[in-house]
């Protein structure tokens, strides 16, 4: 039962003289790879809407990078060793700096396969202090996950563990800048790291948010609401998602999803007061949400599938 609820939650699953100057519009494209840059040194490529039935290709999700003036960081790398490699190569046409660090927000395969692609820079690889051994257990299905939804893709999207671990603060030096990392207890999942651009106030949550997208639980939606409400305290003027835009009106954003998890949380604990099975709680669930959120129909029935056996035992 427990790996069934797995796989179904995870598929909701700067030096100026290195900047291109002839980057005048925030929206760029290399190879049909668009990037969008937020901040000064900072990018993002937002990942597509999409889910495993309606043609998951491994850009589902946020990934980005800070470009320093000793080296760039990368935020994630995509699900696949091509979406990594389409990463690196729109690095590379942004600047010529070693790329120092590949940070893995969480351990999800949407997020982490591109890593095999950076692995010629020897850059240190970040993650949660529990990322390793979440990777080591999840290897197997990830892969046969993979392999089944991205066929030639697939090939070559080894999961590379981090080299350097958080388990409660880390500052990542980009030479002009600083990147502060965080660590947090069990929410998304239970490998979730957000981190924040000192210089620009920018704030990467990983998947602690979505934005238009479903939000999804794995590990503790009573935890993923705790989190939410600490990110709230952030002094961020901006904030990149795990999936969805990017947005300066973060805090609305916060509470949104916040929202969602409460009234997910609450109605799931009144089906199960009523002794209402959990098919049942899949269709009424945070049903006033419906209307608020892309692919809401499939994650909202995955994240109840995840939190029904747990709150039973409340």
């Amino acid at each position: 039962m427990r790996i069934l609820m797995i796989t179904m939650s995870l598929l909701g699953l700067i030096g100026c003289s290195s900047i291109n100057t002839n980057l005048t519009n925030s929206q760029t494209s290399h190879e049909d790879f668009a990037i969008e840059k937020v901040a000064e040194g900072i990018y993002v490529h937002h990942g597509k809407h999409l889910d495993i039935d309606i043609g998951y290709q491994g850009d589902i999700c946020n990934i980005s990078f800070v470009v320093g003036s000793k080296g760039v960081a990368v935020i994630d790398t995509g699900g696949s060793l091509k979406v990594g490699q389409q990463l690196r190569n729109a690095i590379r046409n942004i600047t010529t700096l070693p790329v120092l660090y590949v940070v893995n927000t969480h351990v999800h395969p949407d997020h982490v396969y591109g890593n095999a692609a950076f692995l010629a820079d020897n850059p240190a690889f970040v993650g949660h202090d529990k990322l390793p051994v979440a990777m080591e257990l999840r290897r197997d299905q990830y892969a046969k996950l993979n392999a089944r939804l991205l066929h030639e893709d697939a090939k070559g999207s080894d999961l590379i563990k981090p080299t350097l671990t958080v388990k409660d603060t880390l500052t990542l030096d980009l030479g002009d800048r600083k990147l502060v990392l965080s660590a947090h207890p069990a929410a998304h999942t239970n490998t979730d790291v957000s981190l924040i651009d000192v210089k620009t106030s920018t704030l990467f949550t990983g998947d602690l948010l979505f934005i238009e997208r479903t939000p999804v639980v794995e590990a503790d939606i009573k935890g993923l609401i705790a989190e939410i409400e600490k990110l709230k305290t952030s002094p961020a003027k901006q904030v990149v998602p795990g999936h969805g835009p990017f947005t300066k009106d973060w805090l609305t954003a916060l509470n949104n999803a916040q929202r969602y998890l409460k009234l997910l949380l609450s109605d799931v604990r009144a089906s199960i007061k009523k002794n209402e099975g959990m098919e049942k709680a899949m269709e009424t669930a945070a049903a006033s949400e419906k209307d608020k959120w892309l692919l809401f129909d499939v994650a909202n029935r995955r994240n109840v599938n995840t939190i029904y056996p747990g709150l039973e035992w409340e």
